[in-house]
């Protein structure tokens, strides 16, 4: 379950077009760690990906005898794991807020992300795409309390919203109404930090190109 031959190095299988997968490079280049990260074609992934992750997944990480494939876990893993900067509050209370919105950000806003991204024409994804939007609005206010997401440091809980937002051209959504001006300086803030522009795929940057 998850254990394989020791490696010498960290190794990311990551795939460059999903959020998930760049929510992960976003922590991993936050916290400057030295990683080997493998770009997977989701439709033909090597055969080493199954050897190494029962449900032959993305993204999949593997710390030398350790591997782990579900996104929230390994972000949770690096921080304990390379400790500065931390990306979790230090308080229990504030600890399992993030958690919550993380919770939350799963629950109703990456299952519409999925489903645009997968069928951008279909009428789900119309339906899909007017949900996320107003639900990104209805929020708005919330990105202007403090510096970062409900928080005066960078955390996890960014590295999950930023993916999203980067993806908004390629989802159809413009935020252009003064309510959403508290998301645009969130976004501009996030897009300008090393770390996130470190953690860009190639594909990921054509969004925005």
């Amino acid at each position: 379950m998850g254990v394989v031959t020791k490696r010498s190095s960290m190794t990311f299988f990551s795939d460059p077009a999903s959020h998930y997968s760049h929510r992960v490079r976003i922590v991993l280049a936050e916290k400057g760690v030295t990683v080997d990260i493998v770009d997977v074609d989701p439709d033909n992934p090597p055969a080493e990906l199954a050897d190494l992750n029962p449900y032959n997944a993305l993204p999949t990480l593997v710390d030398r005898d350790l591997v782990l494939y579900e996104p929230n876990i390994m972000m949770e893993y690096l921080d304990e794991r390379f400790p500065h900067p931390p990306l979790l509050p230090v308080y229990p209370v504030a600890r399992a807020n993030s958690r919550l919105m993380i919770h939350r950000i799963q629950k109703d806003w990456c299952g519409l992300v999925d489903q645009i991204l997968a069928q951008p024409n279909a009428k789900a994804s119309e339906v899909a795409r007017k949900e996320l939007r107003e639900s990104l609005l209805a929020t708005a206010p919330l990105f202007g309390e403090m510096p970062f997401f409900l928080s005066e440091e960078f955390t996890i809980v960014d590295c999950c919203i930023a993916p999203i937002l980067w993806r908004l051209p390629a989802l159809g959504i413009e935020l252009n109404e003064k309510q959403a001006k508290p998301i645009q300086k969130y976004m501009d803030s996030i897009f300008a930090r090393e770390g996130f522009k470190a953690s860009l795929s190639d594909l990921e940057e054509d969004i925005r190109s």
